[in-house]
């Protein structure tokens, strides 16, 4: 149609024939300009795209009969709506139920206001967007896309969301876990690899006697049947020297960040507080161990996050801000600031002052015993990054315990049938089984 102009808003992360029925669709009626959502749009309510912005936008601006191409920042079309006053906006027939349904309404109420029209184009059968994405699933992923995965996380989420995992199988959980709660999907979006748990599942104490090569082993059972990010627990780092080769060998197979930890001689777990020996290191030290370890890297997208232990030694808040401080000027990509009390009090005490910094980086936390405190809450304090750092294990380990006493008790493993997976569910659990 002569002058008239159109609006379309799409994600473009798996470009199938419903959408480009849509495209022709809509280009028939004007000039047409479609709205890519950003990666902070789309993840509000559903996973990350699998391609950035960019590359969406680029794949979109290639396609035949589109004009323009804009960002779409949030889920609700009204800003773009309001700056373009289209003619028309095109979509699928899907978007009157769930999720969507009131983002329609408002796209119907905002058109009024100059007479536009929504034009609703029926759905595409036969495409199962749950379906793309789970095959994509199964083809896996690479070392590169994963890595850069994390990063795009923390600037597209308020809050990323992490849980440990040891082995493959807390892996695929970790991979697979969700609930929807209004319409809204929320799921873990990467994995911490815990030296803790680690350590525990080989039935050893949590004193880095687990060596990193051993470690290393592990984590590719995890690598081989997952695709999200991972985070990798990594003590002290060790030696600074020692330090840039488990930077680089991290970096090789794809993992997103290391967390090292500014304590000094044998490793005691931070939960020990001050019942057990334990030492910090210098400033000054530490600060140089993270910038060999930046130094080393290769890639712009692996991060190092440098955990202050201060809390846990009853050294202050003083002295934790003044390492954040430090530690930032030294080049760490990441704070984890780090408590054992059972009150969240010191955590959102040290977020207070760190939301005064002038240069600030993702702030992480790892609310074990303080797990009082919400997600929403952590978000109104300024963290991007929670780690559920061991309960994966910890869960575990009772429920094996429980069985393994009822085959005592009763001498067979009637009752305990219904705390196990059914042997049908197991054969089911793992693709490529049946």
């Amino acid at each position: 149609m002569q002058g008239k102009t159109v609006y379309v808003g799409m994600s473009a992360d798996i470009i199938h024939p419903g959408h480009l029925n849509i495209i022709n669709e809509a280009k028939k009626l004007g000039t047409l300009t479609v709205g890519v959502l950003t990666d902070k749009a789309i993840a509000s309510y559903k996973r990350l795209p699998y391609m950035t912005f960019e590359q969406r936008k680029l794949i979109i601006e290639n396609i035949k009969g589109v004009v323009n191409v804009v960002p779409q920042t949030t889920l609700d079309y009204v800003p773009n709506l309001k700056k373009l006053k289209p003619d028309f906006v095109v979509h699928g027939d899907d978007w009157a139920k769930g999720v969507q349904k009131d983002i329609r309404e408002n796209v119907c109420k905002t058109l009024k206001e100059w007479g536009g029209k929504l034009i609703e184009i029926p759905y595409t059968q036969g495409i199962s967007s749950t379906r793309l994405n789970k095959s994509i699933k199964e083809i896996g992923t690479t070392p590169e896309i994963r890595q850069k995965k994390l990063k795009r996380l923390i600037d597209a989420k308020p809050i990323v969301r992490i849980i440990e995992s040891h082995s493959g199988l807390t892996g695929l959980i970790c991979e697979h876990a969700n609930v929807e709660i209004n319409g809204i999907k929320k799921e873990f979006d990467g994995m911490w690899s815990s030296s803790l748990t680690d350590s525990t599942v080989k039935g050893k104490p949590d004193i880095e006697a687990v060596d990193v090569t051993t470690r290393l082993h592990s984590l590719n059972d995890t690598l081989e049947c997952t695709t999200k990010p991972i985070i990798y627990d990594g003590d002290t780092g060790g030696k600074p020297e020692h330090f840039v080769f488990t930077v680089r060998t991290l970096e090789r197979l794809g993992i997103s960040a290391i967390i090292i930890e500014d304590k000094i001689g044998l490793k005691k777990n931070s939960l020990f507080g001050t019942d057990v020996a334990q030492s910090q290191d210098t400033i000054e030290n530490f600060c140089h161990k993270i910038n060999m370890g930046k130094n080393a890297q290769i890639t712009e997208d692996f991060m190092i996050i440098a955990r202050i232990e201060s809390l846990i030694l009853k050294q202050g808040q003083e002295d934790a801000l003044k390492r954040a401080k430090a530690y930032i000027e030294a080049g760490a990509d990441g704070i984890m600031i780090h408590s054992k009390e059972k009150s969240p009090d010191e955590i959102l005490a040290f977020c207070e002052e760190y939301k005064k910094f002038k240069s600030k980086i993702p702030l992480v936390v790892v609310p074990t015993t303080y797990n009082q405190i919400t997600e929403n809450e952590l978000i109104k304090a300024g963290v991007n990054v929670v780690i559920y750092a061991n309960h994966m294990l910890r869960s575990s380990y009772p429920a094996m315990v429980d069985v393994a006493k009822s085959i005592l008790i009763n001498e067979r493993s009637y009752e305990a049938n219904d705390k196990c997976l059914s042997i049908k569910e197991i054969l089911n659990l793992i693709p490529g089984t049946r």
